[in-house]
This record gives C-alpha cells, sequence and structure tokens, in this order.
C-alpha cells in the first residue's frame, strides 16, 4: 500500500526533532515592501470542470446525506439540499453500516481516476479522499468504536464523558442550527423529534459493546453519569432545549407555539431515551474497572495502533511517540529554565517552578462569574491584537469570523479547556472559540495569549477558512495531524510574531503549552501502551509540566476516551517546521514567510505527506520564477 493509499508514511526521521529557525529566518522577507503582500506563489484556482471533480462533489453530497449536521454547519443545507436541515445522523450500527457502505463504493470510484494530467487541487483532492476513507475503512474493521470519515475524534466507546449524543445534538442546535425562519424552526423541531431515535441507537451500540467485553474506565463512566444526570434534571422543564428556540424564534419575532411544541417532545419523548441510556451506563458502571488503558480491553493493542495512525498519519510506534516527547520536552525546559531564574524562581524542577508560577495570585482569576467576564474580555483583546500581526505572516488573508462562546455548563466537566472551529462556507454561521468557563483556574493570563492563537487566529478558526474555500469534499474532511498541528504551529507563529517579547511570563506560558502537546505524547503512549494508571498519568504530568491538576486531570481522561489523538498536534507541528526549514534552504533569499504559510493552508487539510508534495510544489514555482 502507498504512501497515499493508505495511512501516510511520516517522511523523515520520527524521532528527531522538528529543526529550529531563528526569528529571523523564520519571518525573512517581511520588510520586502507592499509587492510582497500580492497572492501566494501557489495560489488555488477553481479547476475546470472534469470527471474526477465531479465525482468529488457527488461523493461530498452522498456523505453529506449520512451526516446533515455537517451539511448545517457548513451552511450548505439550502435549495435543493434544504431537508438536510431538519435531519440528524444515524448514530446505530445500521447507520454505522450504512457510512461504510458508501465509503468503500466511493472509493472504488476514486481510485479509477486516473490522475495524469490533472490539476495540483484535484489531484490533491483525490489523494485526501484516498488516505481518509482507507483509514476509515480500517477502523470500521475493527469490532468496536466510534469512527469519524475524515475526523478528529475516533474513540472506542460510543458514549462517555465527552462523547455521544447527549452533548453533540443540544451544543449543534443551540450554535449550529440557524433559526432564522419559520421553516428553520420547523427543521428544529423536526430534528429534536429525531433525538430520541438518535440516543436509541447509541444504546443499542453501547450495549452491544458491554456484551463483547468493551467497558469504558469506571472514572470515566462517573463523569458521563453525572453530567447526564445534570441533562436530564434540565430536560424535566425543558431545557436548553427548549429555551434555545424560545429565544430566538422571539428575537426573529416568529410566530408560533414553538417552546409548547419543543418541551412536548423533550420531556415526553428525549427525556424518557436519556433516561433509559443514563440507566445503561449505570449498569456498565457497576462491571467497570478503573484500567485506564486500551491494552487492557479486548483488542484494544489493535485499536490503539490504528488510532494512532489516524491521529498521525504515520507508522509511528508507540515507542518511538513516547522517546520523541520526553526528549522534546528535555529541550523546551531548557529554555524555560532560564526565563524562571531570572524571575527569580530558581529552586526545583522546571514543573515545581512553573507549579509555583501558577498559584501566584497575579496571573489568575477569580473563580466567579467576574472572573468569567474577564476571561472573556481578555481573550477579545488578544484577537485584537494578534489580526493586526496577520498581514505579516499571510500574503493572502481570510476574514476570521468567529464568535468566543463559553462552553454549555453540562458539557464543562468532561471537556478540555477550549477548542474552536471554522463556521459555514458563506459565513453566515461563525467560526467559534468555545472556552471552558467551569471554573478559572483552568486558565491564567499567561495561558490565554497562546490560547487563543492556537484555536482561533491563526490556529483552527483562521486556516479552516481557506479549507471553507477548496472543494466540498475538501472542507469535510479532515486530519488531526494537521489540524492540530496547524493549531499548535500557530502559537509559534504568535510567538515570532512578537507576541512575547516585552512578556517573559507569556513566553513561559508559550513554551509551556508546546511542552504541554510533548508531555501528550508521553502520557498517551503511557496510558494505552505503557500500563499507567489515571493517577500516574495525572502526578507524572502535573509534576513534569506544572500544569494544574484541574486541567491535567481532564486532559488525562480525555486521553483514556480518545486514544491516540493527543499525540497529532506536537507530530504535525514538527513536521510542519521541517518542511519551512526545507523551505528556507532551499529558496534561500527567495523565502518569504507569508508565501510558505499560505502554501500551507490553501494547499488544504491533508495528510503529512501530501504536506510535503504540496510544498515540493510551492519551493519549485518559488524557483522558476
Amino acid at each position: 500500500m502507498g504512501n497515499v493509499l493508505g495511512m501516510a508514511q511520516t517522511p523523515h526521521d520520527p524521532s528527531a526533532s522538528a529543526p529550529t529557525l531563528t526569528r529571523r529566518e523564520a519571518i525573512a522577507g517581511l520588510a520586502s515592501g507592499a509587492a510582497a503582500l500580492a497572492l501566494p506563489v501557489q495560489a488555488q484556482t477553481v479547476a475546470a470542470p472534469s470527471p474526477a471533480s465531479a465525482l468529488l462533489d457527488d461523493a461530498a453530497w452522498r456523505l453529506l446525506a449520512l451526516k446533515p449536521e455537517s451539511a448545517t454547519s457548513l451552511g450548505l443545507d439550502t435549495g435543493t439540499h434544504a431537508a438536510l436541515r431538519g435531519a440528524l445522523e444515524d448514530r446505530s450500527a445500521a447507520g454505522q453500516a450504512a457510512v461504510a457502505a458508501l465509503v468503500r463504493s466511493d472509493l472504488a470510484k476514486v481510485e479509477a481516476i486516473s490522475d495524469a494530467g490533472l490539476d495540483p487541487v484535484t489531484r490533491t483532492s483525490l489523494a485526501v479522499v484516498k488516505s481518509a476513507y482507507h483509514t476509515a475503512l480500517d477502523g470500521f474493521a475493527l469490532p468496536y468504536g466510534d469512527v469519524t470519515v475524515g475526523g478528529w475524534r475516533n474513540t472506542p466507546y460510543v458514549v462517555i464523558q465527552n462523547v455521544g449524543a447527549y452533548i453533540d445534538v443540544p451544543r449543534f442546535l443551540d450554535s449550529d442550527h440557524p433559526v432564522n425562519t419559520a421553516a428553520d424552526a420547523e427543521a428544529y423541531l423536526a430534528r429534536l423529534a429525531q433525538f430520541p431515535a438518535v440516543l436509541a441507537g447509541e444504546t443499542e451500540r453501547l450495549k452491544a459493546a458491554a456484551a463483547g467485553g468493551l467497558i469504558a474506565p469506571s472514572f470515566l463512566i462517573e463523569k458521563a453519569i453525572r453530567q447526564m444526570g445534570a441533562s436530564l434534571s434540565a430536560m424535566g422543564t425543558g431545557g436548553g432545549l427548549v429555551d434555545s428556540l424560545e429565544r430566538r424564534t422571539r428575537e426573529k419575532g416568529i410566530a408560533g407555539d414553538w417552546a409548547a411544541r419543543a418541551r412536548e417532545i423533550v420531556t415526553k419523548q428525549v427525556a424518557a431515551t436519556l433516561e433509559r441510556q443514563l440507566a445503561e451506563l449505570i449498569a456498565q458502571r457497576k462491571l467497570a474497572s478503573r484500567d485506564a488503558g486500551m491494552h487492557t480491553r479486548p483488542g484494544g493493542d489493535a485499536f490503539y495502533a490504528w488510532a494512532l495512525r489516524a491521529s498521525t498519519t504515520t507508522r509511528m510506534t508507540p515507542d518511538e511517540i513516547h522517546k520523541l516527547g520526553l526528549d522534546s520536552l528535555a529541550d523546551l525546559q531548557g529554555r524555560m529554565d532560564p526565563i524562571l531564574r531570572k524571575l527569580g524562581y530558581t529552586s526545583g524542577t522546571v514543573g515545581e517552578r512553573m507549579t509555583a508560577l501558577g498559584q501566584d495570585p497575579r496571573f489568575q482569576f477569580p473563580d466567579n462569574d467576574e472572573g468569567r467576564a474577564q476571561i472573556i474580555a481578555f481573550i477579545q483583546k488578544r484577537l485584537t491584537y494578534i489580526r493586526a500581526q496577520m498581514p505579516r505572516a499571510f500574503s493572502k488573508l481570510v476574514r476570521g469570523n468567529l464568535e468566543v462562546r463559553r462552553l454549555p455548563p453540562a458539557e464543562e466537566p468532561g471537556a478540555p479547556g477550549a477548542y474552536g472551529g471554522p463556521g459555514s462556507i458563506d459565513g453566515s454561521i461563525p467560526g467559534k472559540m468555545w472556552i471552558n468557563l467551569g471554573t478559572t483556574r483552568l486558565h491564567s493570563t499567561y495561558s490565554l495569549p497562546t490560547l487563543v492563537h492556537h484555536e482561533a487566529i491563526p490556529g483552527h478558526v483562521w486556516q479552516g477558512e481557506y479549507s471553507n474555500q477548496l472543494p466540498t469534499i475538501r472542507a469535510m474532511l479532515a486530519f488531526n495531524a494537521y489540524s492540530e498541528g496547524w493549531a499548535l504551529y500557530s502559537e509559534t507563529l504568535g510567538d515570532e510574531l512578537g507576541a512575547y517579547d516585552d512578556d517573559p511570563v507569556g513566553k513561559l506560558g508559550y513554551l509551556q503549552s508546546i511542552a504541554f502537546r510533548a508531555c501528550r505524547l508521553v502520557v498517551d503512549t503511557g496510558l494505552h501502551a505503557r500500563e499507567w494508571s489515571r493517577e500516574q498519568a495525572i502526578d507524572w504530568f502535573a509534576n513534569t509540566n506544572g500544569s494544574g491538576r484541574d486541567e491535567v486531570t481532564s486532559e488525562v481522561e480525555r486521553y483514556c476516551s480518545w486514544p491516540g489523538q493527543a499525540c497529532g498536534y506536537f507530530i504535525g507541528r514538527s513536521e510542519i517546521l521541517r518542511q519551512r526549514a526545507r523551505a528556507v534552504a532551499a529558496l534561500g533569499k527567495a523565502y518569504d514567510l507569508r508565501d510558505f504559510d499560505n502554501a500551507v493552508v490553501e494547499g488544504g487539510n491533508v495528510p503529512l505527506d501530501v504536506l510535503a508534495a504540496n510544498i515540493d510544489r510551492y519551493i519549485a514555482a518559488k524557483q522558476a520564477r
């Protein structure tokens, strides 16, 4: 199986650290004048209609028909596809089988097409589909798991503290489902009416997994039970599912008995079905152990091997990833040590000194609503700053259309500190930076700036807007190593653009954030391949990186439910930096950071070997000038 048709091989020694460029090398060419702000060397153009592009477009719509929420999030559920606005994905075993069958059929059609003579955009799109579909089919062939097609959230567990329709559907209906007309409100109710069937389908898969010996760790089930119980309690009077529709129809002046109709569905149908799902989790809790890793589950080693491939688009082994994490962490902490010493933190390990820094009240927010408001205001201020720097890093800009929103409180206990992503293709639905404000202890004044760079600009929201300009199938398919690698690289861009020039504590926050992702390599492989316990992982992470225990606990539990996903960040960033160093060496004075960054984002979300091919074309085009 070749690099494109299967999971991509890493195009370099996986244990090697990414080359480090000086700031002068990284931002070379920024003073070369206004002419440099022209379109990038590798600007994407719309290909002429061809059998290949038509097939890719048809494949996108066939997949969207099975994943209608994605059609809404992308703003594509209009016109002849308007019926998708009133549908939810079938999460039952039959629904999963239908997706697998479609992927298998469309992959055969894509592989029958020769890419000879095709434009670079279409060739890249074919390579992306082949890689994503092969990976998904390998996942569907495993005896259990929730497999995404071109996505990052692969998990062995159908419903757990951060996975399941009980979390996804309410958040989606409130944030992405538009309510601008009576038809939109009817579509909302149609989706609400389908919600019980979606929950029931998941519950049957939960039962089937347990019958096959797969039960989640007890500490994850306990957290899911608490969250689901809170959701169920709110449904007694309707809760957020009713409030969202009532508020938005009122704001838009849409006449109708929307709240009463929604409440009827929620209190009599959704609540009863969710209660049965909760009962199944309670039953499984009695059988669950505290074993954290996949190595203790039936077929767990095979699932973890696949999850690592899916998340990193490499064939790196757990041992290679573990070593990369340890080696990189030592290098990063070597950079943090002198900064800490200058600030007067001279005693103890770097982790111990960062723990002390994190306890300094000067860098904390009050753990109350006032502190939550301060965090939102802080984020907005940092967004204003980093937006102004974008012409220095990109030769072709996007809008950066986003809003900052607090995670739904019922979701916060099982969620990370933040996450983000782009909005709809037409811009009608803004991108989101979701921030977890369950406790303000998750955030500090020195950690929030780099979080903004990662989740919003120039990270997930910013990069996603470039992908949204590509063919529809490319806006849908994503690769964890690229998505998270770019977001982590965005943190480095923030540093190189001067975000911490007069802020040594902020610089420590940036370095700690990169080190945090190196720790993830160690902890994820420790849990799933080295028999680490939950408590061992939390202790090692908190003590080594100096991160808060609240944050680390949530992180470790996330790695237990999303095996392998946490390894994509550092591996992806390392490859982007390696490709950048290659471009600097090949182009010399002709290198411009803005052109390189545009080559990466305009090439779209790709596996790492396709990224290397995109940079090959960028370098060749630049040299030909």
